[in-house]
């Protein structure tokens, strides 16, 4: 279990890298999370922060596209992350 963990806060922290390269994603993130920069240092490498990441782009269906091309994985690999931080049956979905 911990390797998925593991796995699903790289894929978060990817996810971020991904959004802050972005000028105008990194800018609707922020606006919409309420976050600052200061913030994303300090909580960097939470579970909350990678829940921000996720839910920020699975609230999206073409940022899920988007996001998974430039990220070399599935698009569902973004939902099976967000799982995995938060814990199963966090909003109705459950790991196969």
């Amino acid at each position: 279990m911990a390797g998925r963990i593991d796995a699903a806060r790289e894929l978060a922290g990817a996810g971020l890298i991904y959004i802050l390269e972005r000028p105008e994603l990194a800018a609707t993130f922020l606006g919409g999370s309420g976050l600052r920069a200061q913030d994303i240092r300090a909580l960097s490498g939470t579970p909350e922060l990678g829940l921000h990441v996720l839910d920020f782009l699975l609230e999206d269906d073409g940022r899920v596209l988007d996001a998974a091309e430039a990220l070399q994985i599935r698009p569902q690999d973004l939902m099976s992350a967000r799982v995995v931080i938060a814990g199963p049956g966090n909003y109705g979905w459950e790991l196969g």
